[in-house]
């Protein structure tokens, strides 16, 4: 990795003087504290860094020297699931995926080379000329779903999760008010949307639920393995 990261910053110097990019020297710093670190990192983390090294820029010079990266190709902006704009290293010839936790918000990357054919030979399937693709992955890491406790309360589920119905709590009131629904203990559901406010709505077998947050607090589930 030391010598991708040479061979970067010698491309960095010869693009930036070529096109007279002004205050080189600092660009210069920022790239090399941006690829001293793996992580996808926000305007601001990258700024704090900079100011850990020593280095004090400004949020908007910053900003522009990453808009420059991302011109030239040094860096890529990523946007996981409509969040902030992060900044991750664009080596050329190298591509891998993301897995986004949603309860931690870590990213990982990972690399399979058996998936980048499968796409391809898909696209090649459908006579369709593939210029650049994207998988981005979003679940529960191993770390947060260890600490996770097995029996909660619906409304705590986080999108896109298959859970079983384990209990309603509540009393009867509640409990008929379920059952009325439609809802049984031991239904398997998908959470179609949580929002975390207003009503979330769940399926089970193709048929949508929407759930106000009061009553989903009273249903029990556990996540369904594999």
């Amino acid at each position: 990795m030391r010598r991708i990261h040479n061979r970067e910053k010698e491309q960095f110097k010869k693009l930036f003087e070529q096109e007279n990019i002004d205050n080189f020297e600092d660009r210069f710093k920022i790239l090399e504290v941006f690829l001293e670190t793996e992580r996808h990192l926000v305007t601001s983390e990258l700024v704090q860094l900079l100011d850990e090294k020593g280095y004090r820029f400004s949020t908007d010079f910053v900003r522009d020297t990453m808009k420059l990266m991302c011109r030239f190709g040094f860096a890529r902006k990523m946007r996981f699931n409509n969040g902030q704009v992060r900044y991750e290293h664009r080596h050329l010839g190298q591509h891998h995926d993301h897995m986004i936790c949603t309860k931690c918000r870590n990213i990982f990357e990972f690399e399979n080379e058996e998936l980048e054919n499968l796409q391809s030979q898909i696209a090649a399937d459908y006579n369709f000329h593939m210029l650049r693709h994207k998988m981005e992955i979003y679940g529960i890491c191993s770390k947060c779903l260890k600490d996770r406790v097995q029996l909660m309360s619906l409304v705590n589920a986080k999108q896109g999760e298959r859970l079983e119905i384990k209990d309603f709590i509540g009393g009867a009131t509640a409990r008929m008010r379920l059952l009325s629904m439609g809802l049984r203990i031991g239904d398997k559901i998908d959470v179609v949307t949580n929002l975390n406010r207003g009503q979330l709505v769940v399926a089970i077998d193709y048929k949508r639920y929407a759930l106000g947050r009061g009553l989903a607090k009273k249903i029990l589930v556990e996540p369904i393995r594999g």
